[in-house]
């Protein structure tokens, strides 16, 4: 089976991707969105969700046979919590990773009654919207600890030779008060540079680049919490080489980018 790469991926703002918009805030990340099955080697066996929308102590994952929608969302038009998303579950794959990651000392374990936040069954409404790839989602630990994080994905890496495909879902940009807002365009980009530095390294430079992002330019003003931060942890953690901005634009004023690590 190839080995499937793994992605740092943006969700967008709620259900964005499914309202009407005018202005075109969301429609480049929707294009880049609907083109990730294009980049993969092979249509993947699953999809493992790292979702910025999740905490736990410790790690967890949905074991269900066929997850529930979790509208996470306030304020929206009706249509929104409406929405279908019938990707199958994958008990398999979420023992699977529970395991990876115990072995490697981590507490890890399937949770049966967890469904797909919006930080999972958003995007993936727009990238896979038959839903016919099996998705499990993977939660943060509370702790918000990067280099664990970073670690926890080094032990999920052989799952990419098992024909699983490996994304972490969050914001390269999340300070929701920056939105919208020209003075947040140089501290973002600032951040995004810095970023994408960082992600283009080798394993070993990355690692070290990435425990201490809050001491990069902009990097606290770009993650006043760092949750949707942390799933690019996990990702860049299942890969050695050096990772791939792929997707990148200026959006509500603020720079946000996609990264795939091989």
């Amino acid at each position: 089976m190839t080995r499937q790469p793994s992605f740092f991926i943006p969700h967008g703002g709620g259900p964005c991707f499914f309202m009407p918009d005018p202005q075109g805030n969301w429609t480049s990340m929707a294009e880049f969105l609907r083109g990730l099955p294009e980049r993969l080697p092979e249509p993947p066996k699953a999809i493992l969700v790292v979702s910025g929308h999740w905490e736990t102590e410790g790690f967890a994952f949905t074991g269900a046979e066929h997850p529930e929608l979790l509208f996470d969302y306030y304020g929206f038009p009706q249509h929104t919590y409406e929405l279908h998303f019938d990707a199958p579950g994958s008990p398999t794959l979420a023992a699977r990773a529970s395991q990876l990651l115990r072995e490697a000392g981590f507490a890890a374990a399937p949770d049966p009654q967890r469904g797909y936040d919006h930080g999972v069954f958003v995007p993936l409404k727009v990238a896979w919207p038959d839903a016919d790839v099996p998705v499990v989602e993977m939660s943060l630990d509370r702790s918000l600890d990067p280099d664990l994080h970073r670690a926890a994905g080094q032990a999920l890496a052989p799952l990419r030779d098992e024909g699983v495909l490996i994304l972490g879902s969050g914001m390269s940009f999340h300070n929701m008060r920056g939105y919208g807002n020209p003075a947040s365009t140089e501290p973002s980009l600032a951040f995004d540079a810095w970023l994408t530095e960082a992600a283009q390294a080798d394993a070993e430079t990355r690692a070290e680049a990435l425990a201490h992002w809050a001491e990069a330019p902009g990097g606290r003003f770009s993650h006043p919490r760092e949750e949707h931060l942390l799933p690019l942890m996990v990702v860049a953690g299942t890969a050695q080489g050096a990772g791939e901005k792929v997707y990148s634009d200026l959006v509500l004023k603020t720079a946000i980018s996609a990264f795939r690590f091989d």
